[in-house]
């Protein structure tokens, strides 16, 4: 049976107690994380919130606890999950799956503070009251995500110029989808491209799209941002390779793993945020006093041994303007 909680802290020990010993008043603090996806966040989210949480004194299982609730790619369960953590009165709740988590997340309490990681426009889908004065019990970083799609399109067409569709991966149970297809295919217009949309909120939706791709000759793709398809990168990342698609991504956690290419802020940046502010909470500050923080560094990765595989040959000036190449 798939465990759908896990507990860091204590040693681990209390990972097997049962929840009603879980609930008891504990020595230390204990922060929840709400994930979209598995109970365990990856090792990319996890080092910078720990990085973050150092940074203000507190180390997991020496000063403070972490609980674990993960929906496993099934966003019918947050609700659920974001109770569990309420009723065992964490003292903060740490969002880990971007905004269908938080918003869980936030129909679930307006007393325990809740602070969210790389979520686009935070203000615009209600999140929050503003950048500056969130408001209410929430707080964290703003993503840039649907922002700097058009700038993600330039750079393929520039990757893959003979191409004249390029294909996008949608996540469709993401709040805003719509509106994130909408900015998609204006983007690409803008730089002379027809644009085919698939939309995939599971393995086996991913593999059919490629299938799909492939079947109509398809040599280019944008994944937008989201952290299924994160979650899945390996999978993608592999077709991608398979069908000779020359592939843009919005973290270089992609490209580390084999894609072509990434524009986008750094994850673990987004994280190590939420880390410092989950620490800063528990020593005294409010949610609405601290501002949500915007992203101020981009990173453009290319992986020339990807180019190689798929037939591209990345001109020397995007080699001269990317922050970072792997050989």
């Amino acid at each position: 049976m798939r465990r759908r909680e896990f507990i860091v802290g204590l040693g681990g020990a209390i990972g097997g107690w049962p929840l009603a010993a879980r609930a008891q008043p504990s020595a230390m603090p204990v922060v929840g994380t709400l994930n979209s996806g598995a109970v365990q966040p990856r090792h990319d989210q996890m080092d910078g919130f720990h990085r973050g949480l150092k940074e203000v004194g507190l180390v997991p299982g020496e000063n403070v606890a972490i609980v674990q609730r993960g929906a496993e790619d099934r966003y019918d369960r947050l609700p659920a999950l974001a109770a569990e953590l309420v009723r065992e009165r964490v003292a903060v709740i740490a969002i880990f799956g971007g905004p269908v988590a938080a918003f869980a997340a936030k129909a679930a309490t307006t007393s325990i503070p809740i602070v969210f990681a790389g979520v686009s426009d935070p203000v615009g889908s209600g999140l929050v009251e503003s950048l500056n004065r969130p408001g209410s019990n929430l707080t964290g970083s703003g993503g840039l995500v649907a922002e700097l799609d058009p700038k993600r399109l330039e750079l393929l067409s520039e990757l893959a110029p003979g191409s004249t569709t390029v294909a996008a991966l949608l996540n469709p149970n993401r709040p805003g989808v719509d509106g994130q297809e909408r900015s998609l295919r204006l983007a690409a217009s803008a730089v002379g491209r027809d644009m085919i949309v698939f939309r995939t909120g599971d393995p086996q939706a991913i593999d059919a799209a490629f299938a799909a791709m492939a079947e109509r000759k398809i040599t280019s793709l944008i994944v937008a941002a989201d952290p299924f398809f994160n979650n899945h990168r390996q999978q993608i990342v592999i077709s991608a390779a398979r069908h000779l698609i020359a592939t843009i991504y919005q973290w270089r956690e992609f490209p580390a793993e084999g894609g072509l290419v990434s524009y986008g802020p750094s994850i673990g940046e987004s994280y190590r945020i939420s880390g410092n502010y989950v620490g800063r909470i528990l020593k005294g500050e409010k949610p609405s006093d601290l501002p949500i923080i915007q992203p101020t560094k981009l990173e453009l990765v290319l992986n020339l041994k990807t180019a190689r595989t798929i037939g591209i040959t990345i001109a020397p000036a995007l080699l001269a303007r990317a922050d970072e190449v792997i050989e």
